[in-house]
């Protein structure tokens, strides 16, 4: 008998990024709505498929992991910009993004999950991004009491850390702390970059979620500092 390894049909297809480089060029109402439809099918529905696909793997990496394949208010975000408080005034966002928030993410600021897809710049992403105060100094004060700890679990294979810092020591902690650098991060972010290839590919899937199952200490230490289930 012979056993035949069929690939897995990619979520993701090079229309993707042919129509997010369009919409660069053409960012305006009437373009859009001129090629809403191409926005759906290239775009919309191919990330709520692999939202779907995520949720159905993802119960190996963390059940408190959320993957919502709603249109509208789940992981997926919407393409259309938030331009009240913006001096640029473009309609629409220029990249697809989805997020795997934690279930608790409405009662703490939970660490979670992301995919930005770009053309040119395409990552996951994974931790917690512009914490409110509580957690910030919950995940600071971890981290200053476990150093050794820390410096392992965000030491993670193909990815680096990211986000902003401040410029001087945080208050309430030891400025000669060895790993002040890190107590002065206003983000905890781990990064990993994909190529636009590797996204159409039929092995994205399994990537991807290898690469969560390869930040999972990082993402538990972060969820044990601001006490939700990992």
């Amino acid at each position: 008998m012979v056993t035949v390894t069929v690939a897995e049909a990619p979520s993701f297809g090079p229309e993707l990024f042919a129509f997010l480089r369009e919409l660069a060029a053409n960012n305006d109402r009437t373009w859009f709505a001129e090629n809403k439809d191409r926005y759906v099918a290239n775009v919309q529905e191919p990330a709520l498929a692999f939202v779907e696909d995520v949720g159905m793997r993802m119960p190996e990496i963390s059940r408190h992991i959320v993957a919502d394949a709603r249109t509208t208010g789940g992981s997926l975000f919407r393409i259309y910009r938030d331009t009240r408080f913006s001096k640029d005034k473009t309609p629409y966002k220029t990249h697809c993004g989805v997020q795997f928030r934690h279930a608790r993410t409405r009662d703490v600021h939970a660490p979670g999950f992301y995919l930005h897809l770009e053309p040119g710049s395409v990552f996951m992403a994974c931790g917690v991004w512009h914490p409110e105060r509580e957690t910030l100094h919950a995940i600071r004060s971890a981290i200053a009491a476990k150093p050794a700890r820390w410096t392992a679990v965000s030491d993670i294979p193909g990815f680096r850390l990211g986000g902003e810092s401040l410029k001087r020591p945080p208050a309430g902690f030891d400025r000669d702390h060895p790993l002040i650098e890190e107590l002065k991060r206003k983000d905890f972010m781990a990064i990993s970059e994909f190529s636009e290839d590797e996204a159409v590919s039929g092995e994205f899937l399994d990537e991807f979620i290898a690469r969560c199952a390869r930040a999972s200490d990082f993402m538990r230490f972060l969820c044990d500092a601001t006490r939700v289930e990992y």
